[in-house]
């Protein structure tokens, strides 16, 4: 249990307005410190739900920075075990070198697994990496009175895209507009703006300029209504057809080349590799009729957005890429991964925070003033390699018979 003996008696009373239910979670007084507030909150719970949170209350974050800028009603933390691999060698125009990536994960013989993938990428001379800088969306959607008025609409959005420009970029030094992307269905009609926004993320960039455009031209201007300031064909942390055909975020690609003699420390061969990329990412992904074509990026990609403080709900966009394993050379194979929508920060967000913080410095993730967005894309590339570790040593695992064994060896609890 939390310690009693810190509780003062204005403490005690609010501890007691909780529990009883006279004051909510949210109505704390606004004097209080943010580390105060979550022990009250904290103790009113473990007295109302009869539970023990003091290894909740035993964190080591910035409390001011965590209740204020990420976490509503926070009563402590939840920590997750960082394990780091590498290093991976990385061939990017952004990242280049070796690099140790940290790594937060639960599932035991993950990190295992990527760091075999990234000894292979190490002795095959690295990954070569490319990234696009493919913009950042957010998709407004309106309600038009029938199709005359969404001709309108549209003719109207295409001739005032110079000012619907000048009031976006006006809300942030860093946001510029890129293009308006319309799409019109019966009496609805997206607009579909993408930005690019630096070394943020930019959602919340994007969302502010576009109600500042909505609100200030569009409304005024047509008489159509917004309905909603996101109308899902953004496509915010879902996947989608549109964000696999046009991006978001970053795009991504990684390659490397490996011979037969790196294959044979994997275990497998490239006649092995081929058929499972073909029968498992291929022929399954098309059989339970999935969005992407992988075998399991959103493993690697949740590990590394909740360690470098990325938005892990992206993870359900960013993971409906595709992998690749041909045939190359003597015995060797050429494999790839592509991340069509990859959403990443190396400012804002969580990356603010102090232990996501560190892992971007093992990275080498520094932003600069005089080249706003290079860091971003650093980290961007760094992921693309990584997420190809990954996908290398899961696909060897399977053909060598190797994942259960790993898997009963490092990721089965001793309980078990």
């Amino acid at each position: 249990m939390s310690d009693v003996n810190d509780v003062t008696v204005g403490h005690a009373e609010l501890i007691r307005e909780l529990v009883s239910g006279e004051r909510r979670f949210h109505a704390l007084p606004a004097g209080l410190t943010a580390d105060e507030a979550a022990s009250i909150r904290r103790m009113a719970l473990e007295q109302r739900l009869g539970v023990d949170l003091s290894k909740t209350g035993d964190y080591g974050l910035d409390a001011e920075v965590a209740a204020n800028r990420h976490c509503e009603n926070m009563i402590g933390a939840t920590q997750i075990p960082l394990g780091v691999a590498g290093p991976i060698v990385v061939r990017g125009q952004y990242a280049k070198g070796d690099f140790y990536v940290p790594l937060a994960t639960t599932e035991g013989a993950l990190i295992a697994s990527i760091n075999r993938g990234c000894m292979a990428i190490r002795a095959a001379g690295g990954a070569v990496v490319d990234v696009e800088d493919v913009g950042i969306t957010r998709a407004p959607v309106f309600k038009t009175s029938g199709l005359e008025q969404t001709r309108a609409l549209l003719d109207w959005v295409e001739a005032n895209e110079a000012e619907m420009r000048r009031v976006a970029e006006a809300t942030s030094r860093y946001l510029r507009l890129l293009d308006v992307r319309t799409y019109a269905i019966g009496t609805t009609v997206f607009l579909r703006f993408r930005f690019s926004s630096g070394d943020a993320m930019g959602m919340n960039m994007a969302t502010i300029a576009c109600d500042r455009v909505v609100r200030e031209l569009v409304e005024p201007a047509t008489g159509v209504a917004c309905v909603a300031l996101s109308g899902n064909y953004c496509v915010d942390k879902k996947p989608s057809a549109v964000n696999f055909q046009h991006g978001r975020g970053k795009r991504l690609r990684a390659e490397v080349v490996l011979d037969a003699d790196v294959l044979r420390k994997l275990k497998t061969t490239a006649a092995q590799l081929i058929e499972v990329q073909y029968r498992k990412n291929l022929i399954g992904s098309i059989a339970a009729g999935s969005i992407g074509y992988n075998a399991h990026f959103a493993n690697v990609l949740a590990a590394f957005f909740l360690a470098t403080g990325q938005d892990p709900a992206h993870v359900a966009e960013a993971s409906m890429g595709v992998t690749t394993i041909e045939a190359h050379g003597e015995g060797g194979v050429i494999a790839s991964v592509f991340l069509p929508d990859t959403p990443v920060a190396a400012i804002g967000g969580g990356t603010g925070l102090d232990t996501q913080r560190e892992a971007l410095a093992i990275l080498g993730v520094v932003p600069e003033p005089g080249r706003p967005g290079a860091a971003a894309l650093h980290l961007a590339e760094i992921l693309a390699a990584t997420v190809l570790a990954g996908e290398i040593s899961l696909m060897a695992a399977f053909t060598s018979q190797d994942l259960a064994a790993a898997h009963e060896r490092l990721g089965r609890s001793r309980r078990d």
